[in-house]
């Protein structure tokens, strides 16, 4: 997913938490720059130029809404990092 589609699907996914699955998750980090590891129940997603920004991502097709909030407070620390 390029910058920009995954910038419009933040704008949404801040809209509504709710509804969102792994693949949403995939497109969304990836799109910001963030590098997937797969686990065997997860993926976890690291940033490669702040490594202490990571998130964990079950494997579900749909996720709890506490997912949601959890990746858009980590994008936007990464956006204020990215200001500096």
């Amino acid at each position: 997913m390029n910058g920009n589609a995954a910038q419009k699907l933040l704008e949404r996914m801040r809209a509504s938490p709710y509804g969102w699955g792994q693949n949403d998750f995939d497109g969304l980090l990836t799109g910001f720059g963030f590098r997937r590891k797969e686990g065997k129940k997860h993926r976890v997603y690291i940033h490669p130029d702040f490594r202490e920004l990571s998130i964990s991502i079950p494997r579900h097709n749909e996720l709890k809404p506490c997912y949601a909030r959890d990746t858009l407070k980590l994008i936007d620390e990464l956006k204020d990092r990215l200001k500096k």
